[in-house]
């Protein structure tokens, strides 16, 4: 395993993926312009927010949500699936349909009821049958053409702003673009493994089933770092939030017993942002794994600002499921256990 070998990562990298999250700080900044530049529909006496989606869209929407918990004053929620909540109903409630593709099936028929519920909505996405539907039924669309993550965030955030729903966060997207740049520094493919910490985690979790574990404002980006490993190094991964993983994760330390445990590993991811008692619960559990045997490391986001804390994380975990599917020889583009899936379904 030579995480230096850059001939080889084009060998394994059949589409170039290495691009795309060498691009992530720069996408996130044209995703924020994009959304101060597109036609604001005319919403009015919004109550209530619905943002649906699945995938890559649906942790844009969670870690939008993560970003506004405290400045928000409005109801805002994530649904993932067909349908809606009962609860998203009438003209009060506006539902944020999110798909990269525009063809996600649980999304759709979100849509579809939406329309039945006379709901208020906005269509977000590259195109497909949710842009052609939107736009049959004079459904305001704001659309985008390159794929990830960073282009659906930074619109939703960029529409909340827009309609007053939460203060400017310019100033802070600006600080985590930045921060992410000054990351890049350490964890581009260029940099030698012995100075490349995503390369050293990395290396770390070869051979062995990772759980991450973030606090409550960080759950996003846990749950993020579980797909990209999954996706990218097709390797197993979970994730846990915390504090809810103190009160039943804390104590599955014992069983199978140290043969199985030995082939884990469980990284804690931190922010300033991080409330004080959550900080805490994370070192303590950390520190009764560390008691039982358990493999742990800890890894700290960057930046003063709870944006910059998520993207920083979120670019460090993108490198580091990377350079995991460099290790395994995976490539990290193919999905054919998904488009396998699909066909299943019909």
């Amino acid at each position: 395993m030579n995480l230096d070998d850059l001939d080889l990562f084009k060998k394994i990298d059949t589409q170039n993926l290495l691009v795309e999250i060498d691009a992530l700080p720069i996408q996130l900044q044209q995703a924020w312009e994009l959304g101060q530049t597109l036609p604001l529909p005319a919403f009015t006496d919004i109550q209530n927010i619905v943002l649906a989606g699945t995938g890559d869209s649906a942790v844009s929407a969670e870690l939008v949500i993560a970003s506004v918990f405290s400045s928000i004053h409005l109801p805002v929620t994530l649904h993932r699936g067909y349908g809606l909540p009962a609860s998203a109903s009438g003209k009060r409630t506006l539902v944020i349909c999110i798909s990269h593709s525009g063809d996600t099936e649980e999304t759709l028929d979100a849509f579809e009821t939406a329309l039945k519920n006379d709901c208020q909505i906005l269509v977000i996405s590259t195109g497909g049958e949710l842009t052609k539907r939107a736009l049959a039924k004079n459904t305001p669309v704001w659309n985008f053409e390159r794929k990830g993550i960073a282009y659906p965030f930074g619109l939703i955030l960029s529409f909340l702003s827009r309609m007053n729903f939460i203060p400017n966060p310019a100033t802070d997207i600006a600080e985590a673009v930045t921060s992410m740049k000054t990351s890049q520094e350490h964890i581009r493919a260029d940099v030698a493994a012995a100075q490349n910490p995503a390369k050293r985690y990395a290396g770390q979790l070869v051979g062995r089933w990772v759980t991450f574990v973030g606090t409550e404002t960080l759950a996003p980006v846990a749950r993020r770092w579980k797909i990209q490993v999954n996706q990218f190094a097709k390797a197993g991964a979970n994730f846990e939030v915390i504090p809810e993983a103190n009160h039943n994760a804390l104590t599955a330390t014992l069983n199978p017993g140290q043969t199985l445990n030995a082939h884990t590993m469980t990284l804690f991811l931190r922010a300033p942002s991080d409330h004080p008692r959550n900080r805490l619960r994370s070192d303590l559990m950390r520190q009764a794994f560390m008691l039982e045997g358990l493999n742990t490391d800890v890894i700290d986001a960057r930046g003063e600002s709870v944006i910059a804390n998520l993207w920083t994380l979120i670019l460090f975990g993108d490198y580091m499921a990377y350079y995991l599917a460099m290790a395994y020889g995976s490539d990290p583009s193919e999905e054919d256990a998904i488009l396998n899936f699909k066909r299943s379904l019909g």
